[in-house]
């Protein structure tokens, strides 16, 4: 009789190969959200194994994975190709970004300590550094490492879980090599930072989302300009299911 699954021993190979896939699935799923790859281009195992420095295995394994994201399609004979990335579907990756962060952000300033709070602050003003020198590798480490104290100050572990599970589809780097969406987080940072102090729910929700809508409108413009979006796609989605919204900064 075959033992259960959870009896048998595990190997660490499979574990290296899908670690390695998910690398790989994060690279093209960043180029697509950002518009290096545009819709209609076929992705090459060949070429976009040579270009990462890895086999073909775990390559075909991310798009295995894009496949079930709607990413990217499987044409027979000729190989993945980039699906159409609408101006709905950023709205709806940012939408649900924050609509779980402000669930996130709610238990946040109830639960947040003086310590992480004064945590934050040190992380906002090295990121603040990091923009004014545009290092873009270190904007996007501190803008992640931000968020993870934040979030974790929730101790909603489950919820900020899922976030950072929809995370995966907002392109950071394309964000840190911006300095106009660099000074506005700092500001936006500092804001929050003073609302957690005065423990003003309110507020800390409000500059919350709106790093969500912010970012989706700064995409959203870059990938039009960029002539990402089809011809029929020049409307856009109406934010009045956001879960609060204030002007662009």
């Amino acid at each position: 009789m075959n033992a259960p699954l959870s009896a048998r021993p595990r190997s660490r190979r499979p574990l290296r190969r899908a670690q390695l896939s998910d690398e790989v699935a994060g690279h093209l799923r960043a180029a697509i959200m950002s518009g290096t790859l545009r819709p209609g281009t076929f992705i090459r195992l060949d070429e976009t194994a040579a270009e990462l420095g890895v086999s073909i295995t775990p390559v075909r394994e991310a798009l295995l994975k894009l496949r079930g994201e709607g990413m990217v399609q499987l044409e027979p004979h000729r190989g993945h190709v980039v699906l159409p990335l609408t101006r709905q579907d950023i709205d709806d990756i940012f939408w649900l970004q924050a609509t779980i962060a402000r669930e996130l952000a709610a238990a946040a300033t109830a639960r947040i300590t003086d310590v992480e709070i004064e945590e934050l602050s040190r992380i906002n003003d090295a990121l603040a550094a990091a923009v004014g020198s545009a290092d873009a590798e270190t904007i996007a480490t501190l803008e992640f490492s931000f968020h993870r104290v934040f979030n974790q100050a929730s101790h909603r572990i489950k919820l900020a879980w899922f976030l950072l599970n929809a995370a995966r589809y907002m392109p950071a780097q394309v964000f840190a090599a911006d300095p106009r969406w660099g000074a506005a987080a700092v500001e936006n940072h500092r804001r929050l930072i003073a609302a957690l102090r005065r423990r003003d729910a309110a507020a800390v929700a409000e500059h919350t989302v709106w790093q969500f809508t912010d970012a989706a409108r700064r995409l959203t413009e870059t990938l039009d300009r960029n002539g990402i979006f089809g011809q029929a796609d020049r409307v856009a989605p109406s934010p009045s299911r956001w879960p609060g919204v204030r002007p662009a900064v």
